[in-house]
Order: C-alpha cells, then structure tokens, then sequence
C-alpha cells in the first residue's frame, strides 16, 4: 500500500540513478543525458556543532547542473527557510579553501515534491529565482532555482500532462495512475515500484522498520511520561503539598495505580516510604 511519497518507498526507488533521472525528467519538464551521484553524498556536514542535512537524493547532471530532490509528505512550516539552509551548505564544498573567484558554484536546483499545496494557489509547479525588486524581469544570475511541486494541483490547462500524471502517481502508486497513453517513462517507472512492492526481502526490511520505529515511540512516550510525574511532584512539593495529596493528584492525572503513585513519589523525593 506504500506510495511513492512515503519515506521508505521514495528511499528504495532513488537508489536507482535511472529512477532518480526520471523523476528529475518528470518533474521539470526537460530531457536530462546523463547524472551522476554528486560525490556519492547524502550528507552534507557543516560546521563543528552545526547542524548538517541529509538529502533524499543529490546528483550532477553531464552539464554540471546539482540537483537536490526532497519528499515532503506533511507540511511542517518550514520549507521555505529550508532551502535556504540546503543551499547555502550544497554551495560551501563547490569552492576549495583560498580559491579566488566563484566561477566553480554549479546551477542548482532543489526540488521539493509535496502532498500539499504550500502556497494556496492551486499550482502543480512553483518556481523561484532570485530577481530584482525594482526592475521588472531582471534576474540575479546566481543559477539557483527551488522547486515546489504540488501533488494537489488544479491548473491542468498550464502545465505539461506529463507532471501531472507523475505528480498523482506519486501521491497514490497504483497500476490505476499509470494512463495507457501516458509518458513511457512513468510506464518504466511503474514497474520499478511494482518490483520493490513485491519483493519479499524488501517487506520484511520495512516491517523490522516499522516495528524498530514503533518501539522507538513507544520507548520516548514512556519517557515524556515520567517527565510529567517528575515535574508534577517536583512543583508540588515546592507548593509544601502532602505525600497523601501528590499520590492522589498522580493516580487522577496519569492513571496510575496506588501503589506506582508510590513508587515514583518516593523515587521523586529520596525517600525510602511514606
């Protein structure tokens, strides 16, 4: 039931480079000849104590054109400032330390594919460059582009249909998105996803995922938890509340029984009883 917007799913396919072509191909509308992985890097790191990003995939193409693709399934507020980020670290390794000019800062695009409209306009497709406020059509020049894409789109009379079939296969990766008449590139792609859906081994990866992550969450609610009682007694206790008075707040607000209410009271206070 995976799609191709779910996190596993996209991290399998863009192991092909093939794959990763495609979906540049699809998603910009141009022929791309030949990439190549950029370094064989997912990782970019930054600084000691600054904060790195790990992309979803990151290519060069034979023109030497970087290319930075992201699936975002949920809108968390943050693209914008997001790219703004991966820019500046896929720019800091292109120039080598003491290196003069800047002729060595590749075109970049970074893609973002999303399951929402970010903008509210009803765009398959939004692009943006860097242009000047003042003078109507001039662009900067520095050969930096971000893409959002929009899997909710409505304006299907402005763009090619080749991203709209690729933008709703995404969304749901079904034998049912694939048109008869549409791209042979999306037909390709299709049974690449057919393939990864139906090969045992790669189900039996996702489902030790699956449960790795669920122990993970359950492991940190358990921890948030404890947190709460321990800063419910804490500020009870500065509030000279009774031992009998904490233990009955602790079995209302978080369901426990006497006897953990106990147990974590004494835990809290140092003390052996009560």
């Amino acid at each position: 039931r995976l799609n191709l917007m779910d996190d596993f799913l996209f991290d399998i396919a863009t192991l092909d480079l093939e794959l990763c072509k495609i979906i540049l191909e699809l998603s910009l509308g141009f022929r791309i000849r030949s990439i190549r992985w950029k370094e064989g890097q997912k990782v970019v790191h930054n600084l000691p104590g600054k904060r790195g990003i790990r992309m979803d995939f990151y290519v060069e193409d034979e023109e030497g054109r970087i290319f930075d693709v992201e699936m975002q399934k949920r809108n968390e507020g943050n693209i914008p400032k997001r790219t703004r980020f991966y820019q500046a670290l896929l720019d800091a390794p292109l120039l080598e330390s003491g290196e003069k000019g800047f002729d060595s800062l590749n075109p970049t695009y970074i893609i973002v594919i999303c399951g929402f409209d970010l903008y509210g306009l009803g765009r398959y497709r939004y692009t943006f460059e860097n242009r000047c406020c003042e003078v109507e059509g001039l662009a900067l020049g520095d050969e930096c582009k971000k893409v959002i894409l929009n899997t909710k789109g409505t304006n299907n009379d402005e763009v090619e249909q080749t991203l709209i079939d690729f933008l709703r296969y995404v969304e749901h990766s079904t034998e049912e998105r694939v048109p008869d008449g549409c791209d042979e590139r999306l037909k390709y792609l299709h049974e690449k996803i057919k393939g990864i859906k139906s090969n045992e081994q790669m189900g039996v990866t996702y489902m030790k995922m699956e449960e790795r992550d669920r122990l993970i969450k359950e492991e940190g609610i358990e921890q948030g938890i404890e947190q709460g009682i321990k800063a419910m007694i804490l500020d009870n206790l500065e509030e000279n509340k009774t031992a009998e008075q904490i233990i009955e707040k602790l079995i209302r607000r978080f369901s426990l029984s006497p006897e953990a209410a106990r147990e974590y009271y004494c835990q809290f206070d140092r003390m052996e009883d009560i």
